[in-house]
């Protein structure tokens, strides 16, 4: 057995669902599948699903709506004609790169005098600054536009409008309560302003702003678009569906130096690109300029005009990366460190662990603890904060990630009488405070997750969209299901939960062998799946097993060949594992116990070691012998039985005395997840003669008896061509029934007539019992699992939630 790390909820259409469904296929020309999978996504009326699959530039909306856009738009047409100094202020992430280089195009377009300035992320900080207003003044700017910050700037705008700058907000994150006394601010989330769609990211509120002033959308720059919108995690619906799909076919396409040099070192096919090569491949290189050195070097990559200083700029973020990430896992170790620390502080004096991660330490890179927060969370899923302390000022500056029902801004904003500044939303934020108030904000953090969270809240949930065999596995369904691209946050890739398979092979993959590589067996079928970041699941996976996988379908392509992939998001096992180690070499020695003992699996189970005897047991105990994990006990089949004995893995050391005894032993164990079998399989002795091979026997006695008793067995095997051991065993059958007598050293046949049946001798009745339980304890893995299940009980049902009934693909 092996548990699923999330709670899974198999979607479901109701008979009105599955009508809507119907309608919308008849209606659109589509597949079934597409169809049942808009109508669970909300498109259930054919107007809206042909949008979704369909829309263009017509959905969307006129940018005059939102609120302060006249009057932006009106100011930098104003600077225009005045032929005013104008600054773009930017942000050092991936959407702050992309609006100012959105900005930088528009501004080239208009003629503007302009230049750029985005903060240096560990010497500024984030948003405005005042050294920085204090440069543009002194540089003649008389007219700043902020992208993707600004929004709670209101002590700085003051400042700058002091200094005789007007500043224009362009923004979308979440306004806090005082809204600075800017020029104009363009900002969907206003709390008045009637702007339809609130999802855009900070370089589509930029696009809003391009449009306005050119009179139409700059559709070529939708490349830019897509790369912010997909990397701030922003929701592919609405507008934001429309901009991301124009922008993967400008960049399928693309003349840009920029956006090629980036694929190139990305390894990225331009003409097959999908968003998720945006979000894993090229938005990962251009945070990394802003994490580790300055957002320049992205902004200059993405306005490059030639190839030799796009490529130079792309190489030279690539190596960013690659530095980042060594850094990203130095910190995330010295955090779990920390927040391994808390908990047993907590544990030891008897108080519930924080109910919310804050970690700080100094000398971390603040550029990358964003990234080390989210990696916490998927490991332990609760709302994360992490922190980089100056050691001399005792500032601290970081990053928060958040799962679903813990409003990130909302607790931060209870808490800003801590914080020295803060911003962002339900579910990324940053902030900064000084050490010395970590200990309270941590407390009222904790103390707020605890008033709003339930116990459901702390389990993971993953929705299935659909159930499917492996037959459902192929080419044409991931063509249909591509229909619904591009996929990200607000429009996940359909997850399918794929049942009737059964393990063939797994390995690791990767250099740390931390990625998972399966093969999965069904209906005369294999099809590979992968599972990055599982990679430790392998050792706790045995091969046969009967496996529930939830994933996504995927297209692997190698060598010009085509073929299905599942990308494994998680998987379980629901019934008890058996790993099979009867084959091994010297599986009956301590030594070989011993490093089976010493894996990490079994280091951080709690188990028994069963053995078959005392004798065993005396062997296992002697000084310099076996040694056991702390939280394992060595018990005998006799000390088992009966009992519940907590145990979540059993090694099986040496053969069991039966079939059923081991069968017993194993329904003694509560929570067991696992079996290791390790001992001797002598398949052959589990051959028990047949009825005709008694009759052989006794014939060939009637020939030769009387005959001297030392020897026969082995001279009788050697002319019935059958082991001596099965020979001495019906000997003795023949003995009990009288067949057979035993003089003076001598063998004769019985004077006694008639016919007896065998199953009346004792011998005959416990080989027979011994045989079928040797045959038992030999049967292939498969076959045993199997057997053990109906003897022990060993399924372990797991419900998935669900609406009516799951949908299925077929």
């Amino acid at each position: 057995m092996l548990q699923s790390k999330t709670r899974w909820r198999l979607a479901a259409l109701d008979v009105e669902g599955e009508a809507r469904a119907a309608a919308l296929a008849r209606a659109l020309s589509l597949p079934p599948l597409v169809a049942r999978l808009l109508v669970q996504r909300g498109y259930d009326r054919i107007e809206a699903a042909r949008q979704f699959l369909t829309g263009g530039l017509e959905c969307l909306h006129d940018p005059f709506l939102l609120k302060g856009m006249k009057e932006a738009a009106d100011r930098i047409a104003l600077a225009r004609e005045r032929g005013e100094r104008v600054r773009i202020y930017g942000d050092y992430d991936a959407d702050g790169v992309s609006s100012t280089t959105l900005m930088t195009y528009l501004f080239k377009r208009l003629a503007l005098d302009f230049d750029h300035y985005i903060p240096h992320r560990t010497r500024e900080g984030y948003g405005l600054n005042i050294a920085a207003l204090d440069a543009a003044s002194a540089a003649g700017v008389t007219l700043i536009v902020t992208v993707d910050t600004g929004i709670s700037a209101a002590r700085e705008i003051a400042y700058a409008s002091g200094l005789g700058i007007d500043v224009v907000v362009t923004d979308h994150h979440e306004p806090l309560q005082e809204l600075p006394a800017a020029y104009a601010i363009v900002n969907p989330k206003q709390e008045d302003c009637g702007y339809p769609f609130k999802g855009l990211a900070g370089v589509g509120v930029a696009f809003k702003l391009a449009t306005a002033l050119l009179g139409e959308p700059p559709v070529e720059w939708t490349d830019v678009v897509a790369l912010g919108t997909i990397a701030d995690l922003m929701p592919l619906t609405d507008e934001n569906r429309v901009l991301v799909r124009l922008g993967l076919e400008q960049l399928r396409a693309t003349d840009k130096p920029g956006f090629r040099a980036l694929a190139d070192v990305c390894g990225i096919e331009l003409p097959s690109l999908l968003a998720t090569h945006i979000a894993f491949g090229m938005a990962p290189r251009i945070n990394a300029a802003g994490r580790l050195d300055h957002a320049n070097a992205a902004v200059e990559l993405l306005t490059a005009v030639d190839e030799e200083t796009a490529a130079a700029g792309a190489f030279r973020l690539d190596e960013l990366n690659k530095e980042r990430q060594g850094i990203v896992e130095d910190i995330l170790r010295e955090a779990e460190a920390q927040w391994t620390a808390k908990c047993e502080a907590a544990d030891k004096a008897g108080t519930r662990r924080p109910s919310v991660i804050v970690v700080a330490g100094e000398g971390w890179n603040a550029g990358v603890v964003g990234i080390v927060a989210s990696k916490l969370i998927e490991r332990h899923y609760k709302p994360t904060i992490v922190l980089g302390i100056d050691p001399e000022t005792g500032a601290c500056k970081g990053s928060a990630r958040s799962i679903d029902g813990y409003d990130l801004h909302a607790a931060l904003t209870v808490c800003e009488e801590w914080l020295d500044h803060y911003g962002g939303h339900q579910a990324a934020a940053g902030m900064t405070l000084h050490r010395d108030k970590l200990a309270p904000f941590e407390e009222r953090l904790c103390r707020l997750a605890d008033e709003w969270l339930t116990e459901e809240d702390w389990i993971p949930k993953l929705t299935i969209d659909l159930t499917c065999k492996m037959e459902d596995a192929t080419l044409k369904v991931r063509e249909q299901l591509a229909k619904l691209e591009p996929f990200g946050a607000g429009n996940v890739a359909p997850k399918l939960l794929l049942t009737g398979v059964t393990l063939a092979e797994r390995k690791t993959m990767g250099k740390e062998k931390n990625h998972l590589k399966l093969a999965l067996a069904g209906q005369g079928k294999l099809l590979d799946a992968v599972g990055f970041g599982s990679g430790h699941l392998a050792e706790r996976l045995s091969n046969g097993a009967a496996v529930e996988v939830v994933g996504e379908l995927a297209v692997n392509e190698w060598n010009g060949q085509r073929k299905a992939q599942f990308m494994v998001s998680d998987l379980r096992v629901p019934h008890i594992q058996l790993f099979d180690l009867r084959s091994e070499p010297d599986c009956e020695s301590l030594r070989t116990a011993e490093r089976l003992l010493a894996t990490d699996v079994m280091r951080q189970s709690q188990g028994v070691l069963l053995v078959p005897n005392e004798a065993w047991l005396e062997a296992a105990t002697a000084p310099d012998q076996l040694k056991l994990p702390e939280r394992f006990r060595l018990l005998t089949y006799e000390a088992l039985a009966g009992q519940r004995v907590p145990c979540r893995r059993l090694a099986v050391f040496g053969k069991p005395p039966s079939a059923e005894k081991l069968a017993a032993a194993i329904a003694s164990c509560s929570d067991l997840e696992a079996v290791h079998l390790l001992y001797a399989a002598d398949r052959e002795s589990g051959e028990f003669p047949t009825r005709e091979q008694f009759g052989q026997l006794y014939q060939l006695l009637r020939r030769e008896c009387p005959l001297p008793e030392a020897g026969a067995a082995a001279g009788l095997a050697a002319k019935l061509r059958q082991p001596a051991d099965r020979v001495a065993f019906m000997l003795d059958v023949f003995k009990e029934l009288r067949f057979v007598e035993e003089s003076e050293g001598s063998l004769t046949l019985s004077a006694v007539s008639g016919k007896k049946e065998l199953s009346l001798s004792r011998h005959y009745r416990d080989g027979q019992r011994s045989a079928e339980s040797n045959a038992i304890l030999a049967l292939p893995v498969k076959q045993l699992t199997d057997w053990l299940t109906v003897q022990a009980g060993l399924i372990h049902n797991r419900t998935i939630e669900q609406e009516n009934e799951g949908v299925g693909i077929s």
